[in-house]
């Protein structure tokens, strides 16, 4: 079996895994943002006051959070391809919720509907520790930041079909604004397609087979409790600064992105510019995540992470000076927030990953995409009050501080006696 699978067939399998993930990334991606371009309006329509039109997006982020608790338990006993179709399947449901909850005004469903479409963040999420699975152990970043870049496509295509929504929302009698949900229902059911049909054989389970038939690993049982996966990784000092990592640098970016476009319009910035400033964030957090990946696979996840640490900093000083309205500090502070936020994902994603044997990954990275929602749903609700009571010049001077934090921890962290190969194996020193 393994001698089957030496490259280059474990080299085709693993291009197959990362091209099927990429084609779900983008129809999960589209599917996800399709619905976020209208969810706030939504919901103010819904609830009849803009005082909760903010609910929707903070549940969907939350919802997120939970969902990653029993897709890791999922994955963890049946693989990558069902846990993924059961995050695209929840958001799915979500999606019907939020066109029910249009068409018949309740503002209770659309709340709980939301929390179920947090599921195709969760799934997106996850599938960039799928394209792990295989990789080997110097190209592992590589692949990883493929699927990370996926996103963009998706991110950038959904958005733009709010237009074409609208005649389909009246051609089927729905409210208009529940118009891109339907096209998010249709994404989504696609991905759910893509990867039960695609992902074959599903990675997660080959990785732990070829593990078994090389000697390398016992025959333990694998692990999908986040309880667990949190003990794991506290307990391993790489793994550690690779949750931190991605909780500190995702929390960074999204109290200083959610408040932005608040900062931009108190200076009377027009809807038009503010949209291109976070254009431009988007674009840092996405297109450049391979390079992101190619240098941790050449000089390491915990260099990245603390040059992450050191362009989150650089980009929340540049917030801090930046007056209210449109500025060119603020869209270099916006773009390089993006771009730390870049270095953060794939470094914590990778150091994670390689740091804990193959059968505790599902609880592990489920533990750190809870860890991640948990750190932007509480990091955009905070966010809003330190605006309000002190100003955005003090959330971007806030946001400094948790950005350094990731680079002491880094500076101050230095790989075990037995460093672990990509199966989770002690190599030799």
């Amino acid at each position: 079996m393994t001698d089957a699978l030496q490259t280059p067939d474990r080299a085709t399998l693993q291009r197959r895994t990362v091209t099927t993930l990429v084609g779900s990334q983008v129809l999960g991606g589209v599917g996800l943002s399709a619905g976020i371009a209208v969810g706030a309006l939504l919901a103010e329509q819904v609830s009849g006051s803009a005082r909760f039109a903010g609910l929707g997006g903070t549940f969907q982020v939350l919802g997120s959070a939970l969902v990653a608790i029993p897709m890791a338990r999922v994955m963890a006993a049946r693989g990558r391809r069902p846990g993924l179709a059961l995050g695209y399947a929840l958001a799915a449901a979500g999606a019907v919720g939020l066109i029910t909850a249009g068409i018949i005004g309740s503002f209770p469903l659309l709340l709980v509907s939301s929390l179920a479409f947090g599921g195709a963040t969760t799934a997106n999420s996850q599938s960039r520790y799928a394209a792990a699975d295989l990789a080997p152990p110097d190209r592992r970043a590589r692949d990883l930041s493929i699927v990370v870049w996926a996103t963009t496509l998706g991110s950038v295509l959904g958005p733009n079909l709010v237009g074409p929504s609208a005649p389909v929302a009246d051609a089927l009698g729905l409210p208009r604004l529940t118009g891109p949900f339907v096209f998010s229902l249709v994404g989504l059911l696609l991905a759910i397609v893509v990867v039960l049909v695609r992902l074959r054989p599903d990675p997660l389970l080959l990785s732990r087979r070829l593990a078994l038939d090389e000697g390398g690993e016992p025959a333990e049982p694998t692990h999908g409790s986040v309880t667990r996966g949190l003990r794991v990784a506290f307990a391993h000092p790489v793994a550690r600064l690779g949750l931190l990592t991605l909780a500190l640098g995702h929390g960074v970016m999204v109290s200083v992105m959610v408040m932005t476009p608040l900062h931009m319009s108190h200076g009377h910035a027009e809807l038009t510019v503010i949209g291109l400033v976070i254009s431009i964030h988007i674009i840092g957090m996405y297109a450049f995540s391979p390079l992101t990946g190619l240098a941790v696979d050449r000089v390491g996840g915990r260099v990245v992470a603390l040059v992450g640490s050191g362009i989150l900093g650089a980009a929340t000083l540049l917030a801090s000076v930046s007056p209210m309205g449109e500025s060119s500090t603020l869209v270099a502070g916006l773009f390089l927030l993006g771009l730390g936020w870049s270095c953060t994902l794939v470094a914590g994603s990778t150091l994670l990953t390689s740091a804990v044997p193959a059968a505790e990954r599902p609880g592990v990275q489920g533990a750190s995409d809870l860890l991640m929602g948990l750190a932007a749903g509480g990091g955009g609700a905070v966010a809003g009050v330190i605006v309000d009571r002190v100003g955005f010049q003090a959330l971007a001077l806030t946001s400094l501080g948790f950005a350094m934090v990731i680079g002491l921890v880094a500076i101050a962290t230095r790989a075990p006696a037995d460093p672990l190969d990509g199966d989770g194996r002690p190599v030799p020193a």
